[in-house]
């Protein structure tokens, strides 16, 4: 296929010579040269021109915006952006394009350089599903897993969420790291000892289809009261070791509501419906359709 492509940065330039080692003409378009594509296009507008299948990835929601104005008359059959991007102007852009005969589907990736290069993405695909269906293979290029999420924006907010879980955990492991050191146990034996707990042992996503998503929690596999034992006394540690909390204060809150919520036998896991509570959705999911998921 003729492949435009827009973004030659960290990501881009290695998910462009992926789709160029797979015997694809390509027509790039950065706002600088990089090596290894040559005869780079002058313009946004003349990557897209005649081609197939068009790929953006750029920096954010603006930078976007800005080259859906330039290609629009081109007017690119299929267009994939697979930038990190904002679903509100995911939907703007469609909506735009769309009278226009473009099918535009938002598909972020995730798995940095190394993946880029290695093609080990994850790909969230937001849009039609026959488009995607269409040119799944030309993913694959791209990616080891593409993955249909559902309308226009659905990828991007997969990927925001998975960012917002990413950045969550990092901060909580850095107090739960400083904690320990600092309560006098040496890095790489915790780092050590981490790894052989219960969740170290399983990838984080994965604990969510034992309680929260099917949304059991009677009878207890770790109680909620022992749960809140444990995170009272790393408190107190914390306290005893000047060694400041939030996120560890914030867990605390959330299993002393349940507390007082009278749920102290059931499993720990109950607390995470309180979120769903102030959010004011229901996450639940059949235990059929969750069987099929984690089969797959």
């Amino acid at each position: 296929m003729k492949i435009g492509f827009i973004g030659l940065g960290a990501m881009g330039r290695h998910m462009a010579a992926n789709l160029q080692r797979a015997g694809h003409e390509l027509q790039v378009y950065d706002l600088r040269p990089v090596e290894g594509f040559p005869g780079q296009k002058r313009s946004a507008a003349e990557a897209a021109r005649g081609c197939d299948v068009l790929f953006t990835s750029l920096p954010g929601p603006s930078e976007v915006e800005g080259v859906s104005r330039q290609i629009l008359p081109e007017k690119p059959k299929v267009w994939f952006d697979t930038s990190t991007n904002s679903p509100a102007t995911i939907r703007r852009i469609h909506s735009t394009v769309k009278p226009h005969g473009i099918h535009f589907l938002d598909a972020p990736v995730s798995g940095g350089p190394k993946g880029a290069e290695s093609g080990k993405l994850a790909i969230w695909v937001g849009g039609d599903p026959e488009v995607f269906q269409e040119y799944v293979s030309i993913l694959k290029t791209l990616g080891d897993q593409p993955l249909y999420v559902g309308p226009i924006g659905a990828g991007t907010v997969a990927k925001l969420a998975h960012n917002a879980a990413s950045f969550a955990v990092q901060a909580a492991l850095a107090e739960v790291f400083t904690l320990g050191v600092k309560g006098g146990v040496e890095p790489l034996a915790l780092f050590r000892a981490l790894r052989q707990g219960a969740s170290g042992r399983k990838r984080t996503f994965d604990r969510l289809a034992e309680h929260f998503l099917p949304g059991k929690y009677d009878p207890a596999a770790f109680s909620l009261k022992l749960a809140h034992k444990d995170v009272s006394l790393a408190m107190e540690l914390a306290r005893e070791c000047g060694v400041p909390m939030k996120i560890g204060a914030i867990a605390l809150q959330e299993l002393d509501e349940g507390m007082r919520r009278g749920w102290a036998e059931r499993d720990c896991r109950v607390a995470m419906t309180l979120q769903e509570e102030r959010a004011g959705v229901d996450v639940k999911v059949p235990a059929e359709s969750l069987r099929e998921a984690l089969a797959e």
